[in-house]
């Protein structure tokens, strides 16, 4: 049997208010394969944007281990987590997070700059991405420059771009229209069928309802872990449209 891609056990987080602790994430325990497709839903203060984190090796946990590709990262030092996250994990947020003075073509070389990539696969891959994701017109824009949608491709650009195993999608939508926020969405879901394990944290019940999966977080613990059952031939004949 395969080794999961993502192993949490008993994974807690407290933040600490003043007197007071906040139990943020309580005894959690997910395994997810590689190449799963799943939403973490649940409403404000649930625990939706701790785990973020924590997978992100953005966090560590007060408690438990964090296995990624069977390797505990919890146990990593300050800068051996930083190259896990820029070598194995593409994050993609609602607000884009791109760097206001650098254009969209040094946005998307950014990680592997960071990564110590030579600087003609860094070209060779920039202009891969600038294709792939229809920015080659945009390359040279500044993110001020650029419309919501444009600006979320090259957020997803700069998030594949370095070949990770997992990406981490934070309301990927949430600044779009409905129509742009149904090509961003297309285009993640396309990556996850090519193999990359896809996790999108939202409480929109119809995002969420994209994925084969469903974690649902109430006060830090996980509630349900719903599958959804994929339909067959038979179903569609059953109920057709």
């Amino acid at each position: 049997m395969s080794v999961p891609l993502i192993e949490l056990a008993g994974i807690e987080r407290v933040f600490r208010l003043g007197d007071s602790e906040v139990h943020a994430l309580r005894r959690l325990d997910v395994s997810i394969a590689a190449g799963e497709y799943v939403a973490v839903m649940g409403p404000s203060g649930s625990g939706k944007s701790t785990l973020l984190n924590l997978l992100g090796l953005l966090d560590r946990p007060n408690a438990g281990t964090y296995r990624l590709e069977g390797r505990d990262v919890t146990t990593l030092s300050a800068e051996e987590q930083a190259r896990v996250r820029s070598e194995r994990i593409g994050f993609v947020f609602q607000s884009f997070h791109l760097v206001p003075r650098l254009t969209a073509a040094e946005n998307i070389g950014l990680p592997m700059i960071l990564a110590g990539i030579a600087p003609a696969q860094r070209a060779e891959r920039v202009a891969r991405a600038l294709r792939d994701y229809g920015l080659e017109n945009r390359s040279g824009h500044r993110p001020d420059q650029l419309s919501g949608g444009q600006r979320q491709r090259v957020a997803i650009a700069r998030a594949t771009v370095m070949r990770p195993a997992l990406i981490l999608a934070d309301e990927p939508t949430g600044n779009l229209d409905r129509a742009t926020g149904e090509e961003v969405m297309r285009l993640l879901e396309e990556l996850n069928q090519g193999g990359v394990t896809l996790m999108v944290v939202t409480h929109d019940v119809s995002l969420g309802a994209r994925a084969r999966r469903q974690l649902l977080m109430e006060d830090g613990a996980l509630q349900h872990d719903r599958w959804r059952r994929r339909e067959t031939a038979a179903d569609a004949c059953a109920h057709p449209t």
